[in-house]
């Protein structure tokens, strides 16, 4: 896949609203998991925290890779 189409793509997924309020809840379910696992279950807790992380980090790349290309000059005036 070209990075033209990656940062497309990643455009086309961050102008859906219906996107965000999917991690939204994706991301607020692991960390009420996170919250409300036992205090003495270190596994549960560290795994929700994973995954909040990884929801975050996600969602974090797609911004990354939609704004790629106005740091590469793309699209830029002449």
């Amino acid at each position: 896949m070209r990075q033209e189409d990656k940062t497309a793509a990643a455009r086309v997924l961050l102008d859906m609203p219906l996107f965000h309020v999917l991690m939204e809840e994706l991301e607020m379910a692991a960390v009420n998991g996170c919250i409300t696992a036992q205090i003495t279950d270190h596994e549960t807790r560290a795994a929700f925290a994973a995954e909040a992380r990884a929801i975050r980090n996600f969602r974090g790349k797609l911004k990354f890779l939609a704004e790629q290309a106005k740091a590469d000059g793309i699209g830029a005036p002449a």
